[in-house]
């Protein structure tokens, strides 16, 4: 089998098996990898204050040589094709066996000679920050810590362990509320006009009651628009969990996925614009898409394999 680097959800959970006392052969077993690559990884890539992710991640990429070896203009126009198709650069590496290095390389490249290729790019800043400067969050009744969530929701061996999120849109007017299987990273969203618990509540319910019976449990951040976790959590017949709070890594698949979804609709977007069928065309997208950390098989296939639940969006 072909060594592959480690990728950025990776090491989130690295992270968090680490941090929750797990070995590191344990570790590999979890993540389909080689013993010595998690040893490496934990020793090479580590800082002052330990192994964090997002560090982790940086020292990486930094490290990496950037391949020059000539590249046939034809493989290029397939790049560019693909780029237009809204495919990743790691992605258009596994396809046309380039480095995703390279592809960032040319592509910015292009940009210094005036092109527009680096539009096409999903992710154009370094971080995504959360919105408030004091903690002005209210207490959430029956508030359940993610301290008390099943070991194994960690480690993603099974379907139907959820997270869950709002993204806002432009002067915070509406919000799209995001819904991500941890195991497939198969994902919902729907807009809602504002961001209360009231409109987040029947917007989760609605997505999820379709998949109920692979909905195990819900972990979401400290946001006061989920308080009404506890009718969430019945409909469904699910735990609900809050993160620790400003511990974004905790739920580290709906911050990437965030990342995706922000691609189609940037902080910029009037969300008072969006349409249905905007909605409908991401999802699919998103769950259509290859990616590097299912052996680039889909969202979509890989949440069918498990059991052959019927699709609909």
């Amino acid at each position: 089998m072909n060594y592959t680097h480690i990728t950025q959800a990776e090491r989130y959970q690295i992270y968090a098996l680490n941090k929750a006392g797990i070995s590191q052969s344990r570790i590999a077993g979890q993540l389909n990898r080689n013993p010595s690559t998690i040893s490496r990884e934990l020793r090479r890539n580590k800082g002052l204050k330990g192994y964090r992710p997002k560090q982790a991640q940086i020292k990486a990429a930094t490290r990496k040589a950037i391949n020059a070896h000539k590249i046939a203009d034809e493989t290029w126009q397939v790049v560019r094709d693909k780029l237009h198709d809204e495919w990743s650069p790691e992605q258009i590496g596994n396809h046309v066996n380039i480095s995703h290095e390279s592809i960032y390389q040319w592509v910015y490249r292009d940009k210094s000679k005036a092109g527009d290729l680096w539009k096409r790019l999903r992710c154009q800043k370094k971080n995504r920050k959360r919105y408030g400067k004091i903690d002005r969050r209210g207490n959430l009744i029956d508030r359940r810590s993610i301290d008390d969530r099943p070991e194994i929701v960690t480690t993603r061996q099974r379907l139907g362990d959820w997270e869950a999120d709002t993204i806002i849109g432009k002067n915070h007017k509406q919000a799209i509320v995001s819904l991500v299987e941890r195991k497939s990273g198969f994902t919902l969203i729907q807009k809602v006009e504002r961001k209360t618990s009231e409109a987040v509540g029947r917007a989760m319910m609605a997505l999820l009651r379709p998949f109920k019976n692979k909905v195990l449990t819900i972990t979401s951040d400290n946001g006061r628009e989920f308080a009404g976790h506890k009718e969430v959590a019945t409909a469904v017949s699910a735990d609900f969990y809050f993160a620790h709070p400003y511990s974004s890594w905790e739920r580290g698949t709906n911050e990437n996925t965030n990342g995706l979804i922000r691609q189609y609709f940037p902080k910029n977007r009037d969300f008072t614009t969006i349409e249905n069928h905007e909605i409908e065309t991401t999802m699919r997208k998103l769950n259509h898409r290859p990616r590097k950390r299912l052996g680039f098989k889909t969202p979509h296939e890989v949440f069918y394999e498990m059991k052959g639940i019927a699709l609909h969006t």
